[in-house]
Order: C-alpha cells, then structure tokens, then sequence
C-alpha cells in the first residue's frame, strides 16, 4: 500500500463515521499549491458552501496558497459562509491527512470563526 493509498484508506472510515452521526462535514482537500474546504450536507449529496485559495479574493491577500497563512484565510472565509447559509455545528472531515500544518491551520482558523466542531 503506498502513501496515497493510506490516506484514502483513512478517509474512508471517517467518512463512514461521519455518515453515521448525520452531520454537515466539512470536507478539506489539500494539494502542493492550494487548499480546498467545502461544507457537504449531511445526506452527502449537495455542496452547501466552499472556500479555496483559487478565489480572487483571497489570492490577492496572500502570497502563496500553500503555506499555513493561506490556509488560514480560508478557514475564515468557510466559517463565514457557514454561518450566512445557518450552519453552526460540522464535523471536521481531513481526508485522511495528518492534523497538522495546514490542515490544522484550517480547523483552527474556522474555530475562530463560530464554527464548532
């Protein structure tokens, strides 16, 4: 099983937790250049808000979006669409990649924002 293998793996069974408990996820993805979060609702069908560092209003604050700054302005930013389209609770969805670094600056960021999970 190679790297990339793993982490799916490891996506797989939160997913599967997370569908049981019947909550909003927020589901982040992650590459070398950029970060991606989106808010699927709980029947996993529908995308309720999303954030990347791809949109121009974030692109012109940052300078690179793959560092922990960058990540964090889109924590931000998915917390306040969360919480114009009513959303309140999520359940953190990784993608089976470590808590750490970006990804933590994410979650950290959206906390701040009046997310809670």
């Amino acid at each position: 099983m190679d790297k990339k293998q793993a982490r799916l793996r490891r996506a797989r069974k939160t997913r599967a937790k997370i569908a049981e408990l019947k909550a909003v996820r927020l589901c982040v993805n992650r590459t070398n250049l950029h970060i991606y979060a989106q808010l699927i609702s709980d029947c996993g069908s529908k995308v309720l808000a999303s954030a990347s560092t791809l949109e121009t209003g974030v692109r012109k604050d940052i300078t690179n979006g793959g560092n922990v700054a960058a990540a964090a302005a889109v924590g931000k930013l998915i917390a306040e669409r969360a919480k114009a389209a009513g959303i309140e609770t999520v359940a953190f969805d990784r993608s089976g990649f470590k808590y750490h670094g970006r990804i933590k600056a994410l979650a950290e960021a959206a906390r701040e924002g009046g997310l809670k999970f």
